[in-house]
């Protein structure tokens, strides 16, 4: 699968993206990096659920096969699906394996009979967001402070957490606790900046990293191939 046939815009979801995908013949094959995101995806008849990666996520495809999904902002999805991020860590399931059979193979109608599966599965969310309880500003507000680069003890002293419980309520929120989320947000910050022409001694320094040695270690740990590598293909 590459990126040839890859477009997203803004979702009317709070901090979530709309995005379609139509695999092509040839072109770069990319992995899909951690980003601290779930993902809500309509393929082939199916509606699907991805959970927080904590490594690259290698996907398989076939010409012609047309994705639609909807990526939820860092720790927002576990609310509206009604599952803990922790329990689909690394994992693609069915959403009937989450939600009642009935209720999923009528939203499966209306996706299908829609003349825009990407705005039917936008209005999915929406719906189920309207019938849910407000969210929890906890992590939305640790995905800023870690990404400003706060040490961990402070966010969790800042929240009035124990570092304990916050890496629990980490887990539940975004599937992993705040140390890999840092190394996640710290890979994703590096990865816009060198895409964005920034030397890559300039882009670790200012994306955190000890020096460039050390974000090549990161990137090759957590996207499984080396920076170079995954730029040029990119």
């Amino acid at each position: 699968m590459n990126d040839a046939g890859y477009r997203e815009r803004p979702s009317r979801y709070e901090g979530a993206v709309l995005w379609i995908k139509i695999v092509d013949r040839g072109g770069p094959v990319l992995p899909v990096l951690p980003d601290g995101c779930m993902d809500l995806i309509w393929m082939d008849g199916r509606l699907m659920v991805a959970g927080p990666d904590t490594r690259a996520h290698r996907p398989r495809g076939t010409a012609g096969d047309r994705y639609v999904g909807v990526r939820f902002f860092p720790g927002t999805a576990p609310a509206l699906l009604g599952v803990p991020a922790r329990e689909l860590r690394d994992q693609r399931v069915e959403l009937g394996q989450l939600w009642p059979s009935a209720v999923v193979r009528s939203l499966m109608g209306r996706i299908e009979g829609a003349g825009d599966p990407a705005v039917a599965l936008e209005e999915i969310v929406l719906r189920r967001a309207a019938g849910a309880e407000p969210a929890d500003p906890l992590p939305r507000w640790v995905v800023g402070a870690l990404a400003a680069g706060r040490p961990v003890a402070a966010v969790a002293g800042a929240a009035g957490l124990g570092e304990r419980t916050l890496h629990r309520r980490c887990l539940d929120a975004f599937g992993y606790g705040p140390k890999t989320l840092t190394r996640v947000l710290r890979m994703q910050r590096a990865l816009a900046s060198a895409r964005g022409g920034v030397p890559l001694a300039e882009t670790a320094a200012l994306a955190g990293f000890a020096d460039q040695a050390h974000l090549s270690r990161e990137v090759r740990a957590l996207a499984g191939i080396p920076m170079g590598e995954l730029l040029a293909r990119s």
